[in-house]
């Protein structure tokens, strides 16, 4: 771990650490978000990502969206990277109290992060639109469990939704007041591997009320001034061993 994050951990006891997709990028999973993947979503399907993940689209395009979802934002095979199993360890070790994650694909939990806030939800779960059963990803990756490219429920032939927050979606009540609540009553806030411009999640840090927040991003965010240690760097590096 950096000598300078580390000289702010010692001195804390209620840790919180906001995340983006730069966390999961070191774990090989691109970002939907980038130049190259709104290039290969405009390429391949004559629509932008964030068009083909908004609720609309599922309702209006429904084959076409899991077409696009389970190409682009499945990865059965991503294993945790330095920085989660770093920050599993400060929750082990009573320092850290909560991770507030943008991501959806559950590798904090992976990696053995226990007290976990998914903002967007998570690609693991999914339920029947109609009766409300859960299915797991195996179920929904199963072609034979598919009609016409939609996963259904076999119970009573409702269409199965992931449990992710789409565009034009409100993001979970229950999970929000969890994250604001870590988020005000921690000492330390790390923000790692966002570059904090999707909001409402963004807006999130706005609650933290204690001593330092230290930011580790590749690139600048607008929030690098009000840090008190700044890090232009990999988080995996930054963190783990």
């Amino acid at each position: 771990m950096d000598p300078r994050v580390k000289e702010i951990l010692d001195k804390s006891s209620r840790v919180v650490f906001f995340g983006g997709a730069g966390v999961s990028t070191e774990s090989k999973i691109p970002d939907f978000r980038s130049e190259s993947g709104l290039y290969k979503a405009m390429n391949d399907y004559g629509y932008s990502p964030e068009t083909m993940l908004s609720r609309t689209f599922f309702d209006n395009k429904t084959a076409l969206f899991y077409d696009y979802y389970k190409k682009n934002l499945i990865y059965r095979d991503a294993e945790p990277n330095k920085a989660h199993i770093a920050l599993a360890n400060l929750e082990k070790e009573g320092k850290l109290t909560g991770v507030v994650t943008q991501n959806i694909d559950g590798l904090h939990q992976k990696a053995g992060s226990k007290r976990v806030y998914e903002l967007h939800g998570s690609v693991l779960r999914n339920n029947c639109m109609d009766c409300g059963k859960f299915y797991d990803l195996d179920f929904i990756m199963d072609e034979s469990n598919c009609r016409d490219g939609i996963p259904v429920c076999p119970d009573c032939g409702g269409i199965i939704k992931p449990d992710v927050v789409l565009y034009e979606e409100a993001l979970d009540d229950r999970v929000i007041r969890g994250a604001v609540d870590a988020i005000a009553s921690a000492d330390t806030l790390i923000v790692g591997g966002t570059s904090l411009v999707v909001y409402p999640a963004a807006g999130l840090i706005h609650y933290f009320n204690g001593d330092k927040i230290i930011l580790i991003n590749k690139s600048e965010t607008d929030a690098d001034r009000s840090a008190d240690l700044v890090i232009h760097d990999s988080i995996g590096k930054v963190l783990g061993d």
